[in-house]
């Protein structure tokens, strides 16, 4: 074990520079491994409960680009070959549990959430490390380590939750494109219809954005059928409670507008009956809400009139990691970022290396900081607001997507930050 460990801190040290991929076929098969597990702490500490292994029938992810090159996210996690110590698949992502410990609530009690990770199925037994991102340095800490036997008969199939796929926009081999499955929350048995049709909404309202536009070709999106009892959302503080397949609800961490699902291992359920990459959740209702957290899922409302706005805004967050970009709103969150250091979202900055930013991007005249003057409200910059801070924390454009919808477009850096994500899904 000591060896093993030793070797793993080498790997750890040295994949951001060679940042080298592996050879599918030597080392996974052609479907999915699936973890289920329970996070649990407060605000200072927590813990990995495994619960359940699952095997199931899609791999959609790139044979390609199997070590994650981009190290996003709260959390992390790697996978090693056991025989041979080598790092074959990784990934970074954030969770509702991570968020959750930055509230208020999170200094009182402890508190526990299920969560779930997924990866193409190896062919021969692995051990898996899970790290989270320090706070104060950005550094990646280790946090637990376990093996699996992937011949055991304890990784069943997972025939749980069975529901009809359909297609929506299809570009090619699952493998080779970004693949995107919207799930229903709150539709019931008699508005498939209004289900189908939303899809194709959400599908033509993506290819509307750049510069996702650019992009069809790189692109597959599918829906699942999975009904529920009763539309829409639960509203808990009207005192409003639907039956619902994921019981989604808003006031979230007591925010009034955002509408998240707890139980991600039932949205993964319901999920694994497309091939996917990205899991987008439709919930059935008009009142304004949605949420996204990156390599989670993302999640917005079919019937407000910003819906389109609030479908591509939240799709920046669960799919290329971009951060908010406003600061003066409310929000749950406490201490959401430490100014001393480098904020990891692509589409943020502290100034601590803006060389890792967009700065390669910004006009040679441009003032860093950008003042909020007419001549530069147009133009990319460096403008000091966002990520819920006032202060010292900076964002590319007076506005944005990110920001707000009063533009209607993404600016220059997070295009920049999305077209980076799709050839990582597409090449």
């Amino acid at each position: 074990m000591k060896k093993r460990y030793l070797l793993a801190i080498a790997i750890c040290l040295t994949t951001s520079l060679l940042q080298a991929q592996v050879n599918f076929s030597e080392y996974f098969y052609n479907k999915c491994l699936r973890i289920d597990y329970t996070h649990s702490g407060n605000n200072q500490e927590e813990a990995y409960s495994v619960e359940k292994y699952w095997e199931e029938p899609y791999w959609a992810g790139s044979k390609k680009n199997l070590i994650d090159t981009f190290e996003y996210g709260k959390y992390f996690f790697k996978v090693f070959d056991k025989a041979s110590n080598t790092e074959i698949y990784s990934r970074g992502f954030c969770s509702l549990f991570g968020e959750w410990q930055t509230t208020a609530e999170a200094k009182k009690i402890r508190k526990a959430f299920n969560e779930s990770i997924i990866m193409p199925y190896p062919k021969k037994d692995v051990y898996i490390i899970f790290y989270t991102r320090d706070f104060h340095s950005g550094k990646w800490i280790k946090k637990s380590e376990f093996d699996i036997d992937v011949n055991s008969y304890f990784i069943k199939p997972n025939t749980q939750d069975q529901y009809p796929a359909f297609d929506v926009h299809i570009s090619g081999e699952p493998s080779k494109k970004l693949d995107i499955v919207i799930i229903p929350e709150g539709y019931t048995q008699e508005e498939l219809g209004r289900f189908t049709e939303d899809c194709k909404n959400f599908s033509d309202k993506l290819f509307s954005f750049a510069p996702y536009d650019k992009h069809k070709q790189n692109i597959n999106i599918r829906g699942v059928w999975a009904p529920s009892a009763e539309s829409g959302s639960a509203i808990p503080k009207e005192r409003i409670y639907k039956n619902t397949i994921l019981q989604s609800n808003f006031y979230t961490f007591d925010s009034e507008r955002y509408c998240m699902v707890e139980d991600f291992q039932k949205v993964r359920n319901i999920a694994k009956n497309a091939p996917y990459d990205q899991i987008y959740i439709l919930v059935n209702t008009d009142k304004y809400g949605g949420g996204g957290i990156y390599n989670f899922y993302s999640l917005s409302i079919n019937g407000n009139i910003k819906a389109p706005e609030v479908f591509i805004h939240e799709f920046g967050h669960g799919f290329a990691g971009l951060g908010d970009e406003y600061y003066s709103s409310s929000t749950s969150y406490n201490d959401f970022y430490d100014l001393s250091i480098e904020p990891w979202e692509p589409n943020l900055t502290t100034l601590i290396d803006f060389d890792s930013k967009w700065k390669h991007l910004l006009k040679k005249s441009t003032p860093i900081p950008t003042p909020a003057k007419k001549k530069y409200l147009n133009r990319l910059g460096v403008f000091e607001g966002g990520g819920y801070i006032s202060k010292g924390m900076y964002r590319p454009a007076y506005d944005c997507l990110m920001k707000s919808f009063q533009g209607h477009t993404f600016c220059a850096a997070c295009q920049e930050a999305i077209e980076k994500m799709i050839a990582f899904y597409s090449e």
